[in-house]
């Protein structure tokens, strides 16, 4: 069965039956949810802060394959800040640039949705606030957002994953919010998901330990994904995905001259849990706040 997509209501909530495929199968594809020029003004502050902070950046990488992140120091404090982390084939073997600044970028992260009035117009208001209600999120806290370049030419991989490994509450409440800022399709590397498998839960999880370094454990070794029931999830621009934590996705590496923008934020239910030792850790100073 293909992944459901839907429009919301005249009030801004979803349909029941779109309500009911994001619960099934993980996933729910909203056409049209934001214009091509929000879209646009969005892409053209991510560059600008690209040029602003990319030149005091730690050159770390971000990989999902070989997270050379872990014991950065960079990586933890892009938590409260806007980091810039590089693409592992932006360098060369001297390890200097071998591209130009805006196109060696693999992303921003971590709270620009906060810390810029750009970004925050388009991370917040009552659209998403209703689609949040509509899902059954009591309280939403967004509590990142990550703007993904996928340059062309070097746009890495993303192995198969489920964003709960790096942000979880308990119980599990996690979604994405994905938004298309170009056109993704299959030559550009969009996103592929297998619908259904979150309900098999968290495979592996992401978290800082005692002594302040951070690893990765593996939960539950028996938990294989079914790959051949992988579905693409060729989109516009304007698109929204919302996806929950537990949804296995990946993309393939972009090997095109077309770039493939996007835009992530990720929300709990407030009224969850929020474990002292997920990575990411917001000071009472810097509470994360909802859609509206």
């Amino acid at each position: 069965m293909p992944i459901t997509r839907c429009k919301p209501l005249p009030d801004g909530k979803l349909p029941r039956e779109a309500v009911e495929a994001f619960h099934r199968d993980g996933v729910l594809i909203i056409d049209g949810f934001k214009s091509r020029a929000e879209c646009e003004r969005l892409r053209e502050r991510a560059n600008t802060l690209v040029e602003e902070h990319g030149p005091r950046a730690a050159g770390t990488i971000f990989s999902t394959k070989a997270p050379q992140h872990l014991d950065s120091r960079y990586f933890m404090e892009s938590a409260t800040g806007i980091g810039v982390f590089f693409e592992e084939e932006a360098f060369d073997v001297d390890g200097k640039l071998a591209y130009p600044l805006p196109l060696a970028v693999n992303k921003l992260g971590h709270a620009m949705h906060d810390l810029d009035p750009v970004f925050s117009a388009f991370s917040k208001g009552p659209a998403l606030q209703a689609v949040s209600a509509s899902l059954g999120v009591a309280q939403p806290r967004v509590m990142q957002s990550m703007y993904i370049f996928k340059q062309p030419n070097i746009g890495g991989e993303v192995v198969c994953h489920q964003d709960s490994t790096y942000l979880y509450t308990e119980p599990m409440s996690v979604i994405g919010y994905w938004f298309a800022i170009d056109d993704a399709h299959r030559g550009n590397g969009c996103l592929g998901g297998i619908p259904g498998e979150h309900r098999k839960g968290l495979k592996k999880l992401f978290h800082s330990k005692a002594d302040g370094t951070l690893a990765t454990d593996e939960l539950d070794a028996a938990i294989e994904w079914d790959m051949s029931a992988l579905e693409w999830l060729e989109v516009p621009a304007g698109t929204l995905i919302v996806f929950n934590g537990c949804f296995p996705h990946l993309s393939e590496a972009n090997r095109s001259a077309q770039a493939r923008h996007a835009y992530t934020l990720h929300a709990i239910d407030g009224a969850c849990t929020y474990p002292a030792d997920n990575w990411l850790q917001r000071p009472a100073e810097f509470l994360a706040r909802g859609f509206v």
